[in-house]
């Protein structure tokens, strides 16, 4: 058996309790921290907190060459972890295919994601979401600014009266002069914003601080305005907001600071 196991958004009690119970009944673990990490704790105290030792994986690990994942899990009971939801806001569809071209048994234990948390957290409404991007660093697309794509799908959002979620880049193991083992590297909101300004300044735009930590942070701003100030410790992400409905410009205005000319707009 194959489980892929969510292990929610900030430290080592964000799981949830049927993940918790699958991942302390596993013969082995294996976890990624590539795509997201938990920021509230590192992967020996996750280890330490559920009684069990845990493999990281890097990318190529996992995506290129999983055979010893998969055979452990052809003899015994594996626990796959990811940050968040394995399935949603980090997707290994690949290996749970892989896994059943060998007749290998899985299931899908999930955690919160960022998507539900930056929703719950804005008052926006999950619904009136659109397509979500994902913002690189510039060294990570051959390319200075914003890619193309990534405005293009807040455009189009936009269009529809759709919000976008934007996340912002994570760089581990991998830096700007190629692989490094020692390089980890998240993108801020300031800078973030700072980036999609030099197209749409007066925008409005939503900072989600680290969701699912004791202190989450949310702030609205034009992004001119939010490029000049500080969130704190990561992760970050931004929201660009489409259409509001009142009652989605009312919880703007209370949980995230919006002003009122800047919602009239």
């Amino acid at each position: 058996m194959l489980t892929f196991i969510g292990l929610g958004l900030y430290d080592e009690r964000s799981i949830t309790v049927e993940g918790q119970a699958a991942l302390r009944a596993a013969d082995a673990a294996f976890a990624e921290l590539y795509t997201s990490k938990l920021v509230g704790a590192s992967i020996e105290d996750i280890a330490e907190y559920h009684g069990v030792d845990i493999e990281v994986r890097d990318r190529a690990g996992v995506e290129q060459h999983p055979e010893d994942i998969l055979d452990t899990a052809e003899e015994q009971d594996v626990a796959f972890l990811t940050a968040g939801d394995t399935m949603i806001s980090t997707t290994h569809v690949d290996l749970r295919l892989r896994a059943h071209e060998r007749g290998i048994d899985t299931r899908v234990v999930h955690g919160t994601t960022a998507q539900t948390a930056t929703s719950s957290l804005t008052g926006l409404q999950n619904y009136r979401f659109g397509k979500a991007t994902t913002l690189p660093f510039e060294y990570a697309h051959g390319g200075d600014g914003v890619p193309g794509s990534v405005l293009d799908t807040i455009a189009d959002n936009r269009e529809r009266g759709l919000h976008t979620v934007v996340y912002l880049d994570i760089k581990v193991g991998r830096g700007p002069d190629g692989d490094d083992p020692a390089h980890e590297e998240y993108m801020t909101a300031d800078h973030a914003a700072g980036l999609l300004a030099e197209h749409l300044p007066d925008t409005l735009g939503v900072v989600v601080a680290r969701a699912g930590s004791p202190d989450p942070l949310v702030a609205a701003d034009t992004l001119g305005a939010l490029a000049d100030r500080e969130f704190g410790d990561p992760l970050h992400l931004l929201v660009v907001p489409g259409d509001l409905h009142p009652i989605e410009s009312d919880a703007l205005r209370e949980l995230a600071g919006a002003s009122e000319e800047l919602l009239e707009q």
